[in-house]
């Protein structure tokens, strides 16, 4: 079934040279879903330019802490306590990564965890950008009846052997990403190819369960409740109206309402505390009275750079924004 659907799109004409040279297949399980979750496994398949697989490789990581929902993927306490730290591994990982695109299977999740775990190694991940086959598939077109790995490997007729096992994740995806890459070579289709930034200034959590240590809310199986990659935080309503729109040359001024969208090389809470410090109300969507947006990518297909185009809302990067903030209007003055 996979050369039948595959053989129209597996030799274009000519291969498109702005395609990347070659690509890292990557899937990690971790702890939970949340920014203080740690990895716990990952796999990494080495593709070529053309998607053939030159290498595996798949390592267990010691998150010092709590697995997290084993029912899901399986590792005990147990079994992580004698694998290695992140640290350990981190460079192993890094000749995986090196001088290639990163794909994954909602790619921005694996890039946060990755860049998390390096950051607390004190190093940088060898990656300067991913590609998301969850957004590959939607620029082909695919007819899938949702976005899942699993709906994609069956398109593809590739048999999953064990689902959330990183290493079988990785092999299932790069899989599938080989005809999805053809595809798009034969029609010419631009990759949905993402920048990532490295985190030079982040926080880590200050208390997280030891492995071996239950925390609360994952006391059986009812009481792990994953909610995002990235759950929202309860802040304070802002206490100044807004403003208005952000006008290019002036300063920003208390009350304007902010999103973020994309990588910043600042973790995003670390910046929106700045912000919300400096008296802006940070929100997490955009609407017509959004006062600015911050995005070191203004072409990408965001959501939220979308509906800034459609808008008018005015855009700046994440090093504009800082200089900013140092000098935000009080919103008393007039």
């Amino acid at each position: 079934m996979l050369e039948d659907r595959t053989t129209a799109a597996s030799s274009p004409a000519a291969w498109p040279a702005a395609y990347p040279q070659g690509y890292a297949v990557v899937d990690v399980e971790t702890t939970g879903l949340a920014r203080d979750d740690r990895i716990i496994s990952a796999a990494v398949y080495q593709l070529d330019a053309r998607g053939e697989v030159e290498d595996h490789w798949y390592t267990l990581v010691n998150p010092e802490r709590d697995p997290g929902p084993v029912w899901i993927h399986g590792l005990t306490s147990d079994v992580l306590e004698a694998a290695p730290l992140f640290q350990d591994i981190a460079g192993e990982f890094s000749s995986r990564l090196d001088g290639r695109v990163l794909v994954a299977h909602n790619a921005v999740f694996d890039w946060q965890m990755i860049a998390r775990e390096y950051a607390r190694a004190e190093r940088e991940a060898p990656v300067r950008q991913r590609l998301c086959t969850i957004a590959l598939s939607k620029e082909l077109g695919l007819p899938l009846p949702n976005h899942k790995l699993e709906s994609l490997a069956a398109h593809y007729g590739v048999v999953q052997q064990r689902a959330h096992h990183a290493l079988d994740d990785a092999r299932v995806l790069a899989e599938a990403f080989r005809p999805s890459l053809r595809a798009a070579a034969a029609g010419s289709v631009r990759l949905p190819l993402q920048e990532c930034r490295p985190l030079t200034e982040w926080r880590d959590t200050a208390a997280t369960p030891r492995i071996g240590q239950q925390p609360s809310g994952y006391g059986g199986y009812g009481g792990y409740r994953p909610t995002s990659w990235r759950p929202s935080r309860k802040r304070p309503a802002c206490p100044y109206p807004n403003p208005g729109r952000y006008e290019d040359g002036k300063r920003l001024k208390q009350g304007m309402r902010v999103a973020f969208s994309g990588d910043t090389s600042i973790e995003r809470d670390l910046l929106e505390d700045r912000a919300i410090e400096a008296g802006l109300h940070v929100s997490t969507s955009l609407s017509r009275l959004t006062s600015l947006l911050v995005t070191n990518d203004p072409d990408a297909g965001t959501s939220k750079v979308v509906k800034a185009r459609q808008y008018g809302t005015p855009v700046v990067d994440e090093a504009a924004f800082g200089q900013l903030l140092r000098d935000v209007e009080p919103a008393s003055e007039q």
